[in-house]
């Protein structure tokens, strides 16, 4: 999961995005203190190694 987090001086908004693609496209067009974040989550499936 991606996260695009915008600070104004009066608010701060969250957008969330499933993939990296749809977010940086996003992260670009968007103005004012931003950042973009990578949401991982230790029990996800490729990260849980199989015994």
């Amino acid at each position: 999961m991606w996260i695009i987090t915008i600070h104004t001086k009066d608010n701060i908004k969250i957008f969330e995005f499933d993939t990296e693609k749809e977010a940086k496209v996003t992260f670009e067009r968007m103005q004012g203190c931003k950042f973009l974040t990578q949401v991982i989550y230790y029990n996800d499936e490729y990260l849980v190694e199989f015994t």
